[in-house]
């Protein structure tokens, strides 16, 4: 037996819901609900937009990924068992990795040197930040390979000296980081500044 739809009218023509087989149905979205609906998701986009600070979201990847070539360096140096130099150039805004066998700080034919860019819009740089114990210098390490400040991770892991590195964004000089490197254990720690209350934090 074929099922019948009965349509049913409110008070006043209000709202036409249909019953088919014992089943209430209910008129679909107009285009006119659904317009509405996109143009009021335009309007909170855009009003929710400027409050992202996609700088500092950039700025917080770029820490975490130089953070990650620290310690890829580091392992490197107690896997191979050999010293492992990391040098900051601050002009090409990139940081040289050079796997030193023979602990000597050249560069040998043979030995294992790579090269890691900082992200796109990121810079060596302290920007408006304020200096921390390490120096106020982009890079604070003292000793320098081919001319480049530089420091190493030794076969037991620690590093050569106390010291870190400061990234900031082209486009922003409040936007900036602070990666610190422990002498003992050689470890590296990221540090954000906030420029609105003047201090730094240790990042997580």
């Amino acid at each position: 037996m074929a099922n019948h739809c009965v349509e049913t009218v409110g008070p006043a023509g209000a709202g036409t819901p249909q019953r088919c087989g014992g089943f209430r149905v209910r008129p679909g979205v107009s285009i006119v609900e659904l317009i509405t609906v996109m143009i009021f998701i335009g309007i909170v986009l855009t009003i929710a937009m400027p409050r992202l600070n996609v700088r500092g979201i950039r700025m917080d990847g770029a820490s975490r990924g130089l953070n990650m070539t620290m310690l890829a360096a580091q392992r490197t140096a107690i896997q191979k068992q050999h010293q492992v130099v990391v040098a900051f150039d601050t002009v090409a805004n990139l940081i040289r990795i050079h796997e030193d066998k023979d602990n000597d700080w050249v560069m040998d034919s043979g030995e294992l040197v790579r090269t890691v860019p900082l992200d796109e819009g990121i810079r060596f740089g302290r920007g408006n930040a304020t200096a921390r114990a390490i120096g106020g210098t982009a890079v604070t390490f003292t000793r320098k390979q081919s001319g480049l400040p530089a420091m190493t991770f030794s076969r037991a892991g620690t590093a050569s000296e106390i010291g870190g590195f400061y990234i900031n964004s082209f486009g922003s000089p409040n936007d900036t980081r602070a990666l610190e490197v422990e002498r003992a254990t050689g470890r590296t720690e990221r540090f954000i500044w906030n420029y609105q209350t003047s201090t730094w934090s240790r990042a997580f």
